[in-house]
């Protein structure tokens, strides 16, 4: 694993998050992947697997024009990569701006599959 291939998957990351296309998706993770989305919310279990990732995905989107995101590599170690950046929705008529700071952890496999990541995460205080 080196920056260039992190780098390009955390944009296709990106792409994905803001298309919900499916196969978009299924081509950031490995069949066996797990998925940590919400590590600190009680009773939170990793997702496990390629379909159930992308059916958790699909499941709550967000609309493109909502939010925006930015990350990149900060370490690589052999298949293991540490990303960080930030997500952040815009205020609306009925909610303020948030801003998430995220620290990704990452592990690929041969092929540049995420095949385990979890995302930490803190939100900005008001």
């Amino acid at each position: 694993m080196d920056e260039a291939t992190v780098a390009s998957w955390l944009e296709r990351y990106v792409a994905a998050w803001r298309s919900y296309d499916p196969d978009e998706i299924r081509a950031l993770f490995a069949e066996d992947a797990v998925y940590r989305f919400h590590p600190w919310d009680e009773g939170a279990k990793a997702v496990a697997g390629r379909e159930a990732i992308v059916a958790k995905w699909l499941e709550e989107p967000d609309t493109p024009e909502s939010w925006t995101a930015e990350y990149s590599s900060w370490a690589i170690d052999g298949d293991r990569a540490v990303a960080v950046g930030t997500s952040r929705y815009f205020a609306t008529d009925h909610a303020e701006e948030v801003l998430f700071h995220n620290v990704f952890l990452l592990r690929f496999d041969e092929a540049g599959q995420c095949v385990e990541f979890t995302d930490v995460y803190m939100r900005r205080p008001d």
